[in-house]
């Protein structure tokens, strides 16, 4: 801040109070002196003093300071500024800014004095750099211009650098500003910087809305950063604002603007239509897109991250109610950078540079990328245009060569409206030649094994050497590759020798070419095949010989010649066989014929064998016909490897030319031979390949050794090329059975059928009958299943012991080989029945039966008490029942029956018991009430006197009292089963018991017995209210003996009469009279089924 310091100045018109006081007013004085001095400081407070100095710079150079006038001051005041320490330091002015120069750094004080103004102060200030703001001037633009096609503004400005004493730098910024309501849409920023001197500036920006859609304005500001101020740096005054717009034509509908516009994959782009009428829609391709409005009708779209068009462009298209107006777009890539860019020679007259575009730029016809091929040493340059190339296929430009330069430094560059790009490549060409492919190739005939090849290479290699590959093909033979060096030559005809050849042999050649530093091989020529001429066979036939079956002819073999062996076409073969005494000759066998027979005689004799072409015959094979017997020859087994098998020998110093192993199929007739092949005589094995080795079959190899011009057999071997299972089952039978074993019988299979050498045989067995035992799993290890492994090979029988009698076993039996296990062959047998088992297995049952009766006898006589109580309990004897009481008034002095009295009871049904003869049978019937049962009129028919009994079923196992019975028994359990009767039955007159017989068909309550007149009137008033009770149902006497359902007396002469009484067919009891002494004795029959189980004493 700065110091202000106020000073105050005396009033003129004072005067010494010494000479106006008087000694009496003196003190009045002094108060008037006081007042006035109060009120003259009041006064110059209300004026004040200049305050709030502010400088600011505009270049750096002078200063421009401002204060505000004290409060009060008119127009025509006057201020006097001085500056401290300054030549000619104060100045007046008129009004309240002045500039100054710039002050040296550090404070400085300014003192502002109001001139002829009462009342005011004197202002001081201090003043450094600090405090002062640098503020530009506002700048202004020269031109603003755009460039519509490209949406692109062009703005041109002076900075007035010569206004600033120092190099600065300087910060612009750049307002844009569209639509008639100056809308902001960007503010960007430009650097540069103050030289001293005024500069016009030029920058340029690109619309991402095309110029013509609205009015564009432009304003510019700037700050200037200069080290050497350090006060207040701040921005200048914007620039008024230039503005361009497209001219509308009145004339036309409307205008889309961009038009025919490429631009790039993935960017933004704005679309309008400037018009006089409404837009209703729009849309690209066929996108609705949403309108954006801008001045008056004109609208505008907004496409986002923009796809690849197709080659035609894509359509944009705004739509008015009246018409549609719209334009094409290409989107597209730039060139990508030419990838591969090769440059090389055919025939060193030409560059060839070839070059892969990369990614395809989607754009076609005017818009397609152009390509310019230029070379630095000579300036000059070639341009490929094409309008559409195959996506696979590569660039090429041709560039002439330039006489006495080898070295080229080329640039492709590549262009299109997107961008562009190049490659470069520096080519030394004598070291980039890439041969045309040769023509024209010939063969000619030097001798059998050389020819001369020729050929036509286009181009002029005369300054360089060739390097050239020559391909060799024989028929079955790997290819042959040679390289000849030759010197270039302008005529492009070239010729080379070709030897080492075979002769009579069709060959193929064909060549390429390079150049001798080798930078690529030219494409092949065409093939071409040559026959060389024929020659003398260079060696005579592979021969072997083998006596016929009855050893009378001697049969010559002999292979064909291998062509290069040949040289030529064989045409026929001679045979000859010669020994000391005797010579024999074959001429002219044809040549498909490779074998001959002569009849000789055992002796020895040597056979030659020669084949002739059409320039001469091969050197004689000779084979002697003797062979040296061996005593010594086993047969021995072996397995080959892959397509062949190993014979091995050891070495024998002996044997003096060479071995020869033979072979053939073991199943063939002889004699024996399918081919041979010979080895030198200094081997000891050899791996025996054909063709014509089969899997399975079984081969027969003999060796044998040539020792003074015979040979011996060495060596017998039988073997397969690679061994399989058998194709069948060994064909077995059972030869006998058992009741505890089988012996089974099998037969060798065939060695066609074997397929290897067989190793044993397997054979299982288990309990099963036919088309219900299924043998599974029979290498699974299954408990039930017993496997037998026979590896005696020379067995053919086998016992199956520790079987069961009379049981079905399922037989199998299979071969096996090295390669596997052979089929089955399965049957079914029943051993024969066990006669020994069968005996045991009845004496077994019978002896346990017996054992158990025994054991079981013992136990029940041991127990027989206990069994007899459990089972089988004592029935009481009814005559020693003491249930039934009489009363005494009855019994006394009377013989007759009593009344039996019994607990009331409700009786079920009674049994009814009839005599045989007299009386029929009575039928159950049911329990009549002795009351209802009283007829009157029966009382009249019978005026004897009676007694009449109740009777009530008692209750099995009934506590009856006994009263008159021995001390020793209180109460007794008693069953009733059957009754005897006590009472001897009193004889009726006839005439009665006819209504009695007769009327026994049905129930009579009633039973009269004899008794006495008097006891019957005695008891006929106390028994009158008993008669309720049960009552017999018939006479004593009607009951018979013979009854079936009666008890019979044991006795037949007696006339005491045991009777049955009737009972309850529920409780099956019977009434038991009392004892008396005069009554007879019971038998104890019954006929109930327990008087099987119940003891009969006579007590």
């Amino acid at each position: 801040m700065m110091d202000v310091s106020l000073c105050l100045r005396q009033p003129f018109w004072m005067v010494d109070s010494t000479r106006m006081r008087a000694t009496s007013n003196f003190r009045w004085l002094l108060s008037t002196f006081i007042l006035l001095y109060l009120t003259n400081q009041v006064n110059s407070q209300k004026k004040g003093a200049p305050h709030d100095l502010k400088c600011v710079t505009n270049n750096l150079q002078a200063w421009d300071c401002s204060w505000k006038a004290p409060s009060g001051a008119g127009r025509g005041s006057v201020y006097e500024v001085c500056i401290e320490n300054r030549p000619r330091s104060c100045y007046r002015l008129g009004k309240t800014n002045t500039k100054i120069p710039t002050l040296l750094p550090g404070d400085h004080e300014i003192t502002i004095n109001p001139i002829h103004d009462f009342g005011s102060s004197i202002s001081k200030f201090i003043l450094n750099e600090k405090n002062v703001s640098f503020i530009p001037d506002t700048p202004e633009i020269l031109n603003l211009s755009a460039d519509f096609p490209t949406s692109t503004l062009h703005l041109t400005w002076n900075d007035k650098g010569s206004a600033f004493p120092h190099h600065s730098n300087v910060i612009w910024e750049i307002k844009i500003l569209r639509k008639e309501n100056v809308e902001a849409i960007k503010l960007l920023t430009y650097n540069t910087t103050l030289n001293g001197q005024d500069t016009v500036h030029h920058w340029s920006w690109t619309s991402d809305m095309p110029l013509e859609c609205t009015t564009h304005y432009v304003g510019i500001r700037y700050y200037i950063d200069d080290s050497h101020f350090s006060g207040r740096k701040e921005w200048s005054d914007w620039s008024p604002l230039k503005n361009v717009a497209w001219s509308v034509d009145p004339d036309s509908q409307a205008n889309v603007f961009p038009q025919d516009k490429v631009i790039l994959v993935g960017s933004n782009i704005t679309f309008c239509c400037v018009t006089q009428e409404k837009v209703l829609s729009a849309q690209i391709g066929s996108t609705q897109c949403p309108l954006i409005h801008l001045d008056g009708e004109n609208v505008a779209i907004k496409i986002y991250n923009i796809s690849v068009s197709a080659s035609s462009g894509t359509n944009v298209v705004f739509a008015t109610k009246e018409s549609m107006s719209g334009t094409v777009i290409f989107v597209g890539y730039p060139p990508d950078i030419p990838q591969k860019l090769n440059c090389e020679t055919y025939d060193l007259k030409q560059i060839i540079c070839t070059w892969d575009p990369g990614r395809p730029t989607a754009l076609v016809g005017t818009h397609n990328t152009v390509y310019t091929l230029f070379e630095s040493f000579s300036g000059k340059y070639v341009r490929f245009e094409r309008v559409e190339v195959p996506m696979n296929e590569s660039y090429q430009l041709s560039f002439q060569m330039l006489p006495n330069q080898e070295i080229y430094n080329f640039t492709l560059k590549a262009r299109n409206p997107l961008g562009q790009s190049e490659s470069t490549i520096l080519v030394n060409v004598t070291e980039k030649v890439c041969p045309r492919t040769p023509t024209s190739i010939k063969v000619k005939d030097i001798n059998s094994t050389a020819v001369s090849l020729s050929w036509h290479l286009p181009g002029n290699f005369a300054n360089i050497n060739l390097l050239c590959q020559i391909e060799i093909n024989k028929p079955n033979i790997i290819q042959e590759l040679r390289n000849v060096t030759i010197k270039g030559v302008e005529n492009s005809n070239y010729l080379v020798v070709v030897d080492k050849l075979n002769p009579y042999t069709m060959y193929s050649f064909r060549i390429r070419c390079s150049s001798e530093t080798f930078w690529k091989w030219s494409k092949w020529s065409t093939e071409k095949q040559y026959l060389t001429t024929e020659a003398i066979p260079s060696k005579g036939p592979d021969t072997w010989r083998e006596w016929s079956s009855d050893g009378k002819n001697l049969i010559i073999y002999w292979k064909p010649l291998p062509i290069n062996e040949a040289n030529g076409k064989i045409l026929f073969y001679n045979v000859s066989c010669s020994s000391d005494k005797n010579t024999q000759s074959l001429s002219e066998i044809p040549d498909p014929q490779h074998k001959a027979e002569i009849q000789l005689d055992k002796n020895d004799y040597i056979i030659s064998v020669v084949a002739k072409n059409s320039v001469g015959s091969s050197p004689p094979s000779k084979i002697a016909s003797m062979e040296i017997p061996n005593d010594d020859l086993k047969i021995e087994q072996a397995v080959g490897m892959g397509h062949g098998i190993l014979l091995t020998w050891n070495y024998d110093p002996n044997m003096t030319c060479d071995y020869v192993i033979k072979w053939c199929n073991s199943s063939q007739s002889k004699p024996c031979l399918m081919d041979w092949k010979k080895v030198p005589s200094d081997s000891t094995q050899t791996v025996i390949e054909s063709d014509q080795f089969r899997p399975g079959v079984r081969y027969n190899f003999f060796l044998y050794g040539c020792r003074n011009q015979g040979y011996q057999l060495l060596r017998s071997v039988i073997g397969y090329i690679e061994e399989l299972a058998p194709t069948v089952a060994p064909d077995f039978t059972v030869e006998d059975t058992s009741a505890d074993s089988i012996l089974v019988k099998w037969e060798d299979i065939p060695v066609e059928e074997l397929r290897g050498f067989l190793r044993g045989y397997l054979f299982y067995f288990e309990k099963g009958e036919r088309d219900t035992s299924k043998m599974r799993g029979l290498e699974s290890g299954r408990s039930d299943v017993k496997v037998k492994n026979i590896t005696d090979i020379s067995q053919k029988t086998l016992r199956i012991a520790d079987l069961q009698g009379k049981t079905s076993y399922h037989l199998v039996l299979r071969a096996y080989t090295n390669g596997g296990m052979g089929p089955e062959k399965s049957m079914f047998v029943v051993t024969k029945e066990n006669s020994v088992g069968l005996i045991i297995a009845i004496l077994i049952p019978v002896a346990v039966a017996v054992i158990v009766g025994v054991v079981t006898s013992l136990l029940c006589y041991r127990k027989r008490e206990w069994i007899k109580e459990t089972f089988y309990p004592d029935i009481p004897n009814p005559e020693n029942c003491k249930a039934l009481q009489f009363q005494k008034s009855v019994c006394e002095g009377n013989s007759a029956l009593k009344t039996l009295e019994m607990n009331p009871c409700t009786p079920n049904n009674v049994e009814v018991l009839e005599t045989r003869t007299t009386v029929p049978k009575i039928e159950d019937t049911e329990i009549i009430s002795p009351v209802a049962e009283r007829p009157e009129d029966r009382s009249d028919a019978e005026p004897e006197n009676h007694v009449v009994v109740s009777y009530c079923p008692p209750v099995i196992e009934e506590e009856i009292p006994n009263p008159g019975a021995d001390e020793a028994a209180g109460t007794s359990q008693v069953i009733y089963i059957d009754i005897q009767s006590m009472y001897q039955p009193q004889a009726k007159p006839e005439e009665e018991q006819e209504p009695d017989a007769m009327g026994g068909a049905g129930y009579k309550p009633q039973m009269h017995l004899p008794i006495t007149s008097a006891m019957e009137e005695a008891a006929a008033d106390d028994d009158l209210d008993k008669t309720a009770g049960y009552r017999p149902q018939a006479n004593v006497n009607t009951w018979n003996l013979v009854s079936p359902d009666s008890p019979r007396s044991t006795d037949s002469n007696s006339e005491i009469v045991s009777f049955g009484s009737p009972c309850s067919i529920n409780s099956r009891q019977f009434l038991i009279p009392p004892k008396d002494e005069d009554s007879p004795k019971s038998n104890g029959g019954g006929w109930s089924f327990t008087n099987f189980f119940q003891n009969k004493p006579n007590d």
